[in-house]
């Protein structure tokens, strides 16, 4: 009797502890999704999750798949070169985080991402444009911090430009990268009123938590009005 009375006991016991385990594998799997949905965003036509925030007085996001033309204040930034950070992207990004984790400075989105454009005032690729050649943290405020140089870091004040932009979804890759240059390449091909004048850059702006096919970013092209465009 005795034998068959723990047996009796042990199975509901074992079915309980199945149960409460099942309830701890399924939390995480309900609360991720809703600690996203928390965090989404609209901007410009545009949806993103909102990782960090922006640099005071960042213009509005750019739709997907369109491109305009963006207008970025004044501000400051912590600048490393594949060069200086001993090349490839992890190290830039080390180089940065600790720089920022070290100084007190929080973070922002988006992360700023330059490639080799080759000939970049003309818009000609040499083959070279798949390339990351920097990477830059942005500050919140342009008076944050002081300018200079912090190991492999240089913090700079960036002047006011204007951009030819298109949103992009998806991972921060160099296929994604030339995708969305090709595309504001062709833009600026078909009109007259603004020409490329610099290296393009790809705007990160979520963490790798949030799951790649939901990472929104900008490709960008610094741009000047043309001389021959008709200017009011």
């Amino acid at each position: 009797m005795s034998g068959s009375g723990t047996m009796t006991t042990s199975q509901p016991r074992k079915k309980s502890l199945r149960k409460r385990a099942a309830r701890i594998l399924i939390l995480p799997l309900v609360a991720i999704p809703l600690v996203l949905v928390s965090c989404v965003r609209s901007s410009g036509g545009a949806w993103y999750f909102d990782s960090a925030p922006l640099p005071e007085g960042w213009p509005e996001l750019t739709p997907v798949g369109k491109v305009e033309i963006r207008e970025y204040p004044s501000y400051r930034a912590a600048v490393v070169t594949e060069e200086d950070g001993k090349g490839g992207t992890t190290p830039m990004f080390r180089s940065l985080f600790q720089h920022i984790s070290s100084n007190d400075i929080p973070m922002t989105s988006p992360v700023d991402m330059t490639y080799d454009d080759g000939d970049a005032a003309g818009g000609q690729d040499d083959g070279g444009g798949d390339r990351m050649t920097g990477m830059a943290f942005l500050y919140r405020t342009p008076d944050l911090g002081p300018v200079g140089t912090d190991g492999v870091v240089r913090v700079e004040d960036i002047l006011p430009r204007a951009y030819a932009s298109i949103g992009v979804r998806g991972s921060y890759s160099p296929a994604h990268y030339s995708e969305g240059l090709a595309r504001v390449r062709a833009w600026l091909s078909g009109q007259s009123t603004w020409q490329a004048d610099g290296s393009s850059r790809f705007l990160g702006y979520n963490s790798p938590f949030v799951p790649w096919f939901w990472r929104y970013g900008e490709v960008q092209v610094p741009v000047v009005r043309s001389t021959d465009s008709d200017v009011d």
